[in-house]
């Protein structure tokens, strides 16, 4: 069965016998989840989430990164989560199409505070989530995403996974772990007609049910021995085109997360070919906003049925607006924090009603390993000019230096750390296995 397969894997998952790419791709994870984290932590979710835990109450076993509140492992990872995922800055895997780090490194943080892990047990960890996480959203495939957020439901298996490595839970325990976490999982895209707060809601409701997932097969709870396969299980629910042998093909030999991207925009992956197609023409081929007649954006259809219908009605819906955030990067040649700030911009507002979205299936016949976009942008005086981005800044074929993501980190958290407290946490991530859970609770 494919949970008792998964569950060798992960109790198997030691430091010693990870690649030493694996290893530094969990550091750099770790890092890119704490900067969207702190930012995050000032925003709206995370303190209604942070109200809430105060008045539920519970033992004070686990840090947050909203001040100095302690709370219960579950509450806090919660926070965490929802914390991590609110300014879109944090981690994805494209062909999962899944951002792990907000539910999985949320939960093994609360729950390796609370059984004060080492790093090198932490690191396992993480990657055993991120490995169970994507190979789930893998095996979905395209059809689960059309109305499932799968860094919800497939991140629920990560948070479970994580934990249950941390607990050091049996193989009996953990398919038990996967099977309560599987049917818990969920998490529908309509929020984003509305622009809601929803998609917290669902990596923080990730990561607390995968942990209550491990905490009850600890103690003996039994579950769905096939979640995965079964008549009436994961896949057969919420997918039209499944691939099973996706979630133990060179299970523990082909590691999925080095195929793992960081963002470099504040906005929704599928914006960002896009993007940095439109800052192409902006900055090499030097063509002012002023003199564009049109910009007609050709997307594969995934990210065109996702977004076509997105209005820019708020800072956070305006993230997931293709004529919003194209307009965005050709007046102010950038897509950061500060652009979703003040939507409502003159010269912002002015270009989006050139901007025009176009669904291109060819361009999509590789979707999801290549989330690529054409722009082509007819200038007043008649000329055409196109640009083209099959791989973002930041994916694994065009990926960040070591210093770019330092830098990303200390953009994200300056006015809310010192900059000995952001070295701090530079350092620790940098060399994570010397560090326990509770060092970088410590740090902050």
């Amino acid at each position: 069965m494919i949970s008792e397969l998964l569950a060798q894997f992960i109790s198997s998952c030691n430091y010693d016998t990870l690649p030493d790419p694996v290893r530094d791709m969990a550091r750099r994870c770790v890092l890119d989840w704490m900067g969207s984290a702190i930012r995050g932590s000032i925003e709206p979710p995370a303190r209604m989430y942070a109200d809430v835990a105060r008045e539920e109450g519970g033992e004070a076993r686990a840090s947050t990164v909203c001040g100095q509140l302690r709370t219960s492992v579950a509450w806090a990872a919660q926070i965490n989560a929802a914390a991590s995922h609110t300014v879109e800055m944090d981690d994805l895997h494209p062909g999962s199409v899944l951002h792990a780090a907000a539910p999985i490194i949320a939960a093994a943080l609360a729950v390796g505070e609370s059984v004060d892990t080492g790093g090198e047990e932490l690191l396992a960890a993480i990657v055993a989530g991120y490995e169970v996480a994507i190979r789930a959203g893998e095996a979905a495939g395209p059809s689960h995403y059309d109305f499932w957020h799968t860094t919800a439901t497939c991140g629920t298996f990560g948070a479970a996974a994580a934990t249950a490595r941390l607990l050091k839970l049996s193989n009996e325990q953990i398919v038990n772990a996967l099977g309560s976490a599987g049917t818990q999982a969920a998490g529908l895209w309509q929020f984003l007609d509305d622009g809601a707060m929803s998609k917290q809601l669902h990596v923080a409701h990730a990561a607390g049910s995968g942990i209550l997932a491990a905490q009850l097969a600890q103690r003996g709870f039994t579950s769905a021995r096939e979640i995965f396969e079964g008549r009436k299980g994961f896949l057969a629910a919420t997918s039209k085109d499944p691939h099973v042998n996706m979630l133990t093909e060179n299970l523990g030999h082909d590691y999925r997360m080095l195929t793992n991207s960081f963002k470099r925009h504040a906005s929704c992956r599928h914006t960002h070919t896009a993007i940095d197609a439109a800052l192409v023409l902006r900055n090499e081929k030097q063509i002012a906003a002023n003199d564009l007649e049109a910009i007609h954006v050709h997307l594969y259809p995934a990210g065109f049925q996702l977004l076509s219908e997105v209005k820019a009605t708020s800072g956070y819906a305006a993230r997931f607006s293709i004529p919003y955030t194209i307009a965005a990067a050709l007046v102010r040649g950038r897509v950061g924090l500060k652009e979703f700030e003040g939507i409502h911009a003159p010269d912002i507002r002015q270009m989006m009603s050139r901007v025009h979205l176009i669904e291109d299936v060819p361009i999509g016949k590789d979707y999801p390993e290549k989330w690529p976009a054409r722009v082509v942008a007819t200038m007043r005086n008649g000329e055409s000019v196109t640009a083209t981005v099959e791989y973002p800044k930041g994916d694994a074929k065009n990926p960040f230096t070591a210093q770019e993501l330092q830098d990303k980190f200390r953009a994200l958290t300056e006015n809310i750390l010192s900059p000995a407290e952001q070295e701090r946490l530079i350092h620790i991530s940098g060399e994570l296995e010397r560090h326990g859970a509770r060092e970088i609770w410590m740090a902050l």
